[in-house]
């Protein structure tokens, strides 16, 4: 079942008096023929807003076929930020206002469900995977498998198509998605650390402390060193009671396991120590971790491009020449 749109969305063709709509200042044009409620359009997230539009060109153009972020949005796989285009599969590649239609020469597996076509969970992710910022393609991986509940080939899926665009990135992903990943934002970390140099850390490690069973994001057993990822929609800012309880409950869960006799270290940061690398790679090092390897300078700069929060993408989009065809167009 694809998602909803996160507000309901007024059609003219279905009002009685159409101009009635156009006259009221409580609402907001979507895209033509489309309204919403202006305050309710304004306090959505950037990627509701962006799940809204897609539904609004599904209520207003003829059978589109909706493929990279839109159909992303539809499926529940990440979508960062506000993408500035809504994307459509056709037959030839060319734009209009902000629908971008992509032609291919390779085929999509097309699933339909509520009446919206869109590509598949597989094949979005490949599509999104050879385009994206690689931290950002691996999040959209990662998501991917635990939807599927398996893990897919990328590199194999991406070397049927003729397209040879992203393949190596696809490789990359390849070897670095992962299941256990419980956010985009740990993603994000895991790469950013082995860009760092450090060792792969394993992943959602379950210990059993003082009677309690208590899990960690990442794990370094042989150096005794523990890390966690916060800030990653992990805590309801709406509710101060349970934000609260949440806080106390993680803050007592820490001691736990900061007094095992097998822990050395424990390092903590934050998505903007993520970002800016320096902090979360100062964390690891105050925790005991030493580099093994150089930095991979070029993947670094890479995150130069995601400074926002978590399912967010910032607006420096692909240039238009990148996004143009999905293959040919």
């Amino acid at each position: 079942m694809p998602r909803s749109s996160p507000i309901p969305l007024l059609l003219v063709r279905d009002r009685l008096n159409p101009d009635a709509l156009a006259r009221d200042t409580s609402l907001l044009l979507v895209r033509r023929g489309v309204y919403a409620e202006r305050a309710t359009w304004h306090a959505l997230t950037p990627w509701d807003r962006y799940l809204a539009r897609v539904h609004a060109v599904a209520l207003s153009w003829r059978h589109p076929v909706f493929c990279l972020e839109s159909a992303a949005a539809l499926h529940g796989q990440p979508v960062f930020d506000e993408p500035r285009d809504i994307h459509l599969l056709g037959e030839t590649g060319w734009h209009v206002g902000d629908v971008r239609v992509h032609g291919s020469s390779d085929g999509r597996a097309i699933v339909e469900a509520d009446g919206i076509r869109m590509t598949d969970l597989a094949a979005t992710a490949v599509d999104l995977c050879r385009v994206l910022q690689p931290a950002q393609a691996l999040a959209v991986a990662d998501a991917t498998m635990r939807m599927l509940g398996t893990s897919l080939d990328f590199a194999e899926l991406g070397a049927a198509q003729a397209s040879r665009r992203g393949i190596r990135q696809l490789r990359w992903v390849q070897e670095h998605a992962r299941m256990k990943s419980e956010s985009v934002g740990e993603v994000f970390s895991r790469a950013v650390i082995g860009w760092l140099g450090f060792h792969e850390p394993d992943l959602q490690v379950e210990f059993r402390t003082e009677g309690c069973l208590d899990r960690v994001d990442f794990c370094w057993r042989r150096q005794g060193v523990l890390g966690e990822s916060d800030g990653y929609g992990k805590y309801d800012a709406s509710d101060p009671v349970a934000m609260k309880a949440h806080f106390v409950a993680e803050k007592r869960r820490e001691d736990r396991l900061r007094r095992r006799p097998d822990v050395r270290g424990f390092a903590r940061w934050d998505w903007s120590d993520t970002i800016r690398y320096e902090p979360l790679d100062r964390a690891l090092r105050a925790a005991g971790l030493v580099p093994q390897r150089p930095r991979q300078l070029a993947m670094l700069a890479t995150l130069a491009v995601n400074p926002r929060a978590v399912r967010r993408r910032d607006k420096s989009m692909p240039t238009n020449r990148e996004r143009r065809g999905l293959g040919s167009s």
